[in-house]
């Protein structure tokens, strides 16, 4: 029998990307709605059809989980994998990105890491932020800039 991959949602070849948190954990932890979707993305990554970038606080949300239950192993595990996977740019909070973000977050009222992430995203000129976050979607992330818009959960099944 053939696996069928999903293709709802996933970008146009040559696409730059940006990807949020939740993504990386529904990768990591194989989640059963949306790790399908997930690796089709990051096969897509991988294979050089799209450049990707994600803020380093991707990471420091990646890694609280493993460090709050002291599971070293784990976090260690995460870092080296994030940290090797390929044509990923990770990319951290400058200065620049700082500013936009706090411009972000005070007209939208969104959190601190959602700004950074976006701030990220719009500065890296990505076509497409993918996450899964109401906050982002309620808040409307299509205003950030026209170039950066959210895929929502519903997009996201495969």
């Amino acid at each position: 029998m053939v696996e069928r991959r999903p293709s709802k949602g996933l970008p146009a070849d040559h696409q730059r990307i940006a990807i949020d948190t939740n993504v990386f954990i529904y990768f990591l932890e194989d989640h059963p709605r949306y790790a399908l979707w997930c690796t089709a993305l990051f096969d897509l990554i991988e294979q050089g059809h799209n450049p990707a970038v994600t803020s380093t606080i991707t990471l420091l949300e990646l890694l609280v989980q493993p460090y709050r239950e002291q599971k070293e192993d784990l976090a260690q595990k995460i870092f080296s994998l994030t940290g090797t996977y390929p044509k990923i740019n990770w990319v951290p909070v400058t200065m620049d990105i700082a500013d936009r973000a706090a411009e972000l977050r005070a007209r939208y009222r969104v959190s601190t890491s959602d700004s950074i992430q976006s701030a990220t995203a719009i500065n890296d000129k990505a076509v497409c932020f993918y996450g899964n976050d109401r906050s982002l979607q309620r808040n409307g992330s299509k205003k950030f800039n026209a170039s950066c818009w959210m895929i929502s959960s519903d997009s996201l099944q495969t």
